[in-house]
């Protein structure tokens, strides 16, 4: 099975946030893993899915206190 990756952009367009919305979640804990590959910084498809999992998890959780 082939792993997929995606660029900091990518990402970004993907979940709909600015790239300052992505540095800033990483910043506070808060965003996906990521991983270095040379000088880029990708966010793996399995990563992107677990950030997905636990930001609606964060979501549920405050909606339901």
């Amino acid at each position: 099975m082939l792993n997929h990756a995606q660029t900091v952009d990518e990402f970004c367009q993907s979940h709909r946030i600015s790239r300052a919305t992505f540095y800033n979640l990483l910043k506070v804990g808060r965003g996906p893993a990521v991983m270095k590959v040379g000088s880029r910084t990708l966010v793996s498809d399995e990563a992107a899915t677990a950030w997905r999992r636990r930001m609606e998890a964060t979501s549920v959780a405050h909606e339901a206190a």
